[in-house]
């Protein structure tokens, strides 16, 4: 009991120095730290101090990189954290969600650990609890960024024949593909919009048009995306593009409508499910009654 209230108070003191450290009440700034912002880049020193949440970051972000990387295999994860983020365009980056991740998981097995002290449950109990509740923490921010990712894949799916359906009549009406890349991204405000605005803008800092599109059909991982982006890679060479887009737009509408109809199917066949069950459990206590009682006339 001594033991696990250490543990406690030693976790609420590092917790609470990390805290108070951000406060400029509790941490004053001294005057080299105040004057390093206004010095030359290589003469300027660490603002880090010793017990601090930026250097705690620090220390903490390769081990949390490498140890959330292999507990998300071992849990059949294998997509790389940071392609799903940069899918959904999240502002985080691959080690702010792991040190993140980390800092949830910590505090879940806090909360397990005094919750089993304060209670005082068996010890396989205790261990079950101080074990589970980090892993199942780490697991569901896991599996947020996994829903997120998906549903942008699907959302991606779903836009996409209507965003080829664009860029095809822009094409033939004599727009260049840079331009009408552009236009869609502009005038458009679903997921694919947000892709193509990035798109845009890596062509921008000097991707060619091609490479661009090709690292949208990476990020996505969308199969009716990566053979768009196969035909418009086209342009320089293909003189009809704009049909061959609008050839290709109509496949994915043809696949979104078959996968729709499979949906439609599945669903009319769930419904029956609950009918065939309320209309079978009353027909067998039917049979069931004279069964038994013809059994009973037959033993005497």
């Amino acid at each position: 009991m001594s033991r696990a209230l250490a543990i406690i108070g030693l976790t609420t003191f590092t917790g609470s120095a990390l805290l108070l450290s951000e406060l400029r009440w509790f941490r004053r700034p001294s005057l080299v730290e105040r004057l390093s912002p206004f010095a030359p880049v290589h003469a300027r020193r660490s603002r880090l101090g010793l017990l601090s949440a930026a250097s705690f970051r620090d220390i903490i972000a390769p081990l949390s990189n490498s140890v959330g990387e292999r507990i998300a295999r071992l849990f059949g994860v294998n997509e790389e954290v940071g392609l799903r983020l940069r899918r959904i365009h999240s502002p985080l980056d691959v080690t702010t969600f792991r040190v993140r991740q980390a800092g949830w998981a910590a505090a879940s097995f806090a909360a397990g650990l005094a919750v089993s002290a304060t209670l005082g449950v068996p010890a396989a109990l205790a261990v079950f609890v101080t074990l589970g509740a980090p892993t199942l923490t780490f697991l569901l921010l896991e599996q947020q960024v996994a829903s997120a990712s998906a549903a942008w894949q699907r959302r991606i799916f779903v836009e996409l024949p209507v965003v080829a359906e664009q860029l095809g009549m822009l094409i033939s009406a004599g727009w260049s593909l840079g331009t009408a890349l552009s236009r869609v991204s502009e005038r458009g405000t679903g997921v694919c919009a947000a892709d193509l605005a990035r798109v845009v803008q890596r062509v921008g800092q000097g991707l060619s048009e091609a490479d661009a599109l090709r690292e949208w059909a990476d990020i996505a991982s969308v199969v009716e995306l990566d053979r768009l982006v196969s035909v418009l890679s086209l342009n320089r060479e293909a003189a009809d593009l704009g049909r061959l887009i609008t050839d290709e737009a109509r496949s994915i509408r043809r696949e979104a409508q078959r996968e729709l109809i499979e949906t439609i199917e599945r669903r009319n066949q769930q419904v029956w499910i609950p009918v065939t069950v309320s209309a079978l459990v009353p027909g067998v206590l039917l049979m069931g009654v004279p069964f038994i009682d013809a059994l009973n006339l037959f033993s005497g």
